[in-house]
């Protein structure tokens, strides 16, 4: 039976948190603890507390997004994805913007906690992230909204919370934390080709000028592809990484064929269809994580 979210509900606010984005915070922070772990240096304190930080920021940001791509028009009656709080109407601006900067403020709080572990260079990268975040649609320049969406998931998703996960428990962050930063990027990015694949019809009439929006459909499914390619491709390259996991880094390699299905059902789908895409594309990010943490931990 299909439940009914009142404004102001709790239900509501899980809404706008947009819980199956999660996985997203969580595969960097076990994927960047497992090289830890590889190389002898794990500290599971401050993994546990870079899980939580990740978590916060991700929350906040999909807050700030659902509050500034309302403002912005790009969440309207007419979007095919999922419900936006905002835009329909069961929390207010006003209501967002403050969840937003009480989650932020919970994520400064726990970055404190992991200046005392590794020292304020992380603290400067939590700042920068939650900056990044609130940037992704607000601000005079939105990243998502000038084609920067992109680099954006790499960069953060990949690069930033593998190696700064990294960091905390080692104050360093190894090559094999960089390189399998690259896999779980690119899924991350995968993810966001697929939803601007879907909303380019309305991102095009609020100006959201994704690379979707500026180059086609054609450009999104050539990207979608390179994005897999590359995420299976840089996991075969770990091997050769100092404190390379061996053979256990091509365990993600068990979900070959969910990526083949998706692939070939991002280019006959359209429309509401490429929601089921999306999902399942958030589905094996979770899954390819999970199994290249387990390669990495394996001796």
């Amino acid at each position: 039976m299909l439940q009914v979210v009142e404004p102001g509900s709790w239900r509501a606010w899980l809404l706008a948190s947009r819980p199956k984005t999660l996985p997203a915070a969580v595969v960097p922070v076990a994927v960047g603890t497992a090289c830890a772990h590889r190389l002898d240096a794990a500290a599971w304190d401050a993994a546990l507390a870079a899980l939580l930080g990740a978590l916060l920021i991700q929350v906040g940001t999909n807050l700030a997004n659902d509050l500034f791509d309302h403002q912005k028009g790009a969440d309207t009656e007419a979007r095919i994805g999922p419900q936006r709080a905002v835009q329909s109407g069961l929390l207010s601006s006003g209501q967002v913007r403050s969840g937003m900067a009480l989650v932020f403020s919970a994520a400064v709080l726990v970055g404190l906690y992991l200046v005392k572990l590794a020292g304020w260079p992380i603290f400067a990268v939590g700042v920068i992230s939650i900056i990044a975040g609130i940037a992704y649609t607000g601000g005079p320049f939105p990243l998502a909204y000038n084609g920067l969406g992109d680099v954006f998931v790499m960069v953060f998703f990949g690069f930033v919370a593998v190696g700064g996960t990294a960091w905390v428990q080692m104050q360093t962050v190894p090559a094999l934390a960089l390189g399998a930063a690259v896999p779980v990027g690119a899924l991350a990015t995968a993810m966001l080709v697929v939803n601007n694949l879907r909303d380019v019809d309305t991102d095009r009439q609020a100006g959201k000028n994704t690379l979707v929006v500026r180059f086609g459909a054609r450009l999104a499914l050539v990207q979608y592809s390179f994005m897999l390619l590359l995420a299976y491709g840089s996991s075969v390259a770990l091997i050769w990484l100092p404190g390379g996991g061996g053979l256990g880094v091509l365990l993600p390699w068990l979900s070959a064929p969910v990526a083949l299905r998706l692939n070939a059902a991002i280019r006959t789908q359209s429309g509401p269809a490429l929601n089921e895409v999306l999902a399942c594309t958030a589905r094996l990010l979770l899954v390819f994580g999970l199994l290249l943490t387990v390669g990495l931990v394996l001796p």
